[in-house]
């Protein structure tokens, strides 16, 4: 979809111009393609500008991000179909949250990017809510095979790789 690439591609601007830092909130392929070309295509020893979230349930690892990230300018980006998967949905809780403490909710509202069921769902409902924007993850690929579905593209294009090289 030509429209959605490039509501992807200027969601990564904003968040490259506006933020230090992209956490990605998904598990399995919600994230794991992402990751993959990022680290594949990234400086090894450069500065990230994106890491990932929700995809194990340690508190000390939650704990440990929100240390790192309290003093830095951050975007969120939650990848989940349901939104009802435990490990993403305790992460975006609490960062969701820490978002709100540090923006306010409508700062927060700004930086938060959800890739969600076009129609259905729990963090369809959260999205709608609170405003977010939303991109859509399709009902006929799963989650191994949408990297090149806003799923992988939004953290990939955040990173400043050239996500229309690789389309």
């Amino acid at each position: 979809d030509k429209e959605e690439l490039q509501r992807v591609k200027s969601a990564a601007n904003w968040i490259r111009e506006n933020s230090d830092l992209l956490v990605v909130i998904g598990i399995g392929g919600s994230y794991l393609g992402a990751r993959a070309v990022i680290e594949a295509l990234s400086n090894n020893f450069g500065e990230r500008r994106v890491i990932f979230a929700g995809n194990n349930l340690n508190s000390d690892y939650l704990s440990d991000l929100l240390d790192y990230i309290e003093n830095k300018n951050v975007c969120l980006n939650v990848i989940s179909k349901s939104g009802t998967t435990i490990e993403p949905a305790i992460a975006f809780k609490i960062l969701r949250e820490f978002m709100e403490n540090k923006y306010g909710e409508e700062g927060a509202r700004e930086r938060i990017f959800v890739t969600t069921n076009k129609k259905k769902g729990v963090l369809k409902e959260i999205a709608n809510q609170k405003g977010y924007e939303t991109f859509v993850v399709p009902d006929d690929i799963g989650g191994r095979y949408s990297v090149f579905t806003p799923v992988a593209l939004l953290p990939i294009a955040a990173a400043g790789i050239d996500i229309d090289k690789i389309m």
